[in-house]
């Protein structure tokens, strides 16, 4: 194990997460129902039972002899991730990249760290009662002051901004909406990481055949985002009947004007399969964080923000914000990457120990 490798890891899944957005910023002509529906099928179903097969040994047999709650709880959590997975999207339709990962990633860091060791009853042994743990923990209060001062630098941002102004960058934006809608994201997208707590058991049977290290947490990404799939697929087909807009993916459209269907398609499952690689790399760095790794769920969080907000000043979402504001968020960002530092030194430290 090598904790600041698997900072390296978690790093790259940031970049994933926040990255996977901007190919659906180049569909033309569908509806979010389509597009959100056709890239998730690559996201939650295609990626994830792809690369398991590529990496992993026996996948069908490890799952067909998991526990049944190891099993069938990450499927639950996953469903219930969907919602959040839900709000994310519309997150980024009305408050724009950097606002709404700050808002739904805040409260996804609290609920998807801190929960879990405080349901089995080790957060006393783990954070508090070892330098280590307390190194950690410093990390994740670090990484939410990150958070606080990108989001209120989002705010102040917004604030300066006209009707028009906000538009421009944001089509839909809309801040009380989008503020509620990310609430609730940010909630229910921490039970990813409850969902991946629940099927440790699979990691250990999958590691028993054989699998490498790396790797043993994949097949537990196959359900957990099954679950999510369940989720979007019942409020996509909602829409889609609501809407009638099914007919898009054949090319119809209301005024008559052809989508183009081969780009879409394409720019769609690059968009789900960027959206599975950060899990794909998550698992990889909580396989070298050791007995913290719960800690993961931090870094992830860290990571994405970091990369989310340079997007957001890629697509000039901080274009007429004074100089001063943008001061105000790139010390969050240097906040939140020596979060990521401070918790990948704990990690050592444990690992070391």
């Amino acid at each position: 194990m090598n904790p600041l490798v698997g900072v390296m890891y978690h790093w790259l899944g940031g970049l994933a997460s926040a990255s996977f957005y901007v190919p659906f910023r180049g569909v033309k002509r569908w509806s979010w129902e389509i597009y959100w529906l056709t890239g998730g099928i690559f996201s939650w179903l295609f990626a994830p039972w792809f690369f398991a097969s590529l990496q992993t040994n026996d996948l069908l047999g490890v799952l067909g002899h998991a526990p049944s709650t190891a099993f069938w709880w990450p499927i639950v959590f996953g469903l219930l991730w969907g919602f959040g997975g839900l709000g994310y999207g519309l997150t980024m339709r009305y408050l724009g990249l950097s606002l709404g990962m700050a808002v739904v990633l805040g409260l996804c860091t609290v609920f998807g760290t801190l929960i879990p060791p405080l349901f089995t009853g080790e957060f006393h042994e783990k954070l508090l009662a070892t330098n280590s743990g307390r190194i950690v923990l410093a990390g994740i209060a670090l990484t939410l002051v990150g958070i606080v001062i990108v989001a209120f630098a989002g705010a102040k941002k917004d604030a300066l901004l006209t009707t028009e102004q906000k538009a421009e960058v944001v089509a839909e934006f809309d801040f009380r909406k989008g503020i509620l809608v990310a609430i609730g994201a940010g909630i229910m997208s921490a039970c990813f990481a409850f969902g991946l707590a629940a099927g440790e058991p699979i990691k250990a049977l999958s590691a028993a055949a054989g699998t490498g290290p790396l790797w043993t947490g994949l097949p537990v990404l196959c359900l957990v985002m099954f679950g999510g799939l369940i989720t979007n697929g019942l409020w996509c087909a909602f829409l889609i009947a609501k809407n009638r807009s099914a007919g898009q993916w054949a090319g119809r459209t209301t005024d008559g004007i052809r989508p183009p269907l081969l780009a879409n398609f394409a720019l769609s499952a690059l968009a789900g399969v960027t959206w599975y690689f950060q899990f794909f790399f998550y698992t990889m760095g909580e396989s070298q964080m050791g007995r913290l790794g719960f800690s993961s769920w931090t870094l992830h969080m860290a990571s994405i923000i970091i990369f989310g907000t340079l997007w957001g000043f890629a697509f000039r979402e901080w274009r007429d914000a004074g100089a001063k504001i943008k001061a105000i968020v790139w010390s969050g960002i240097g906040v939140l990457v020596l979060a990521t530092v401070v918790i990948g030194y704990g990690n050592s430290l444990a690992v070391a120990a």
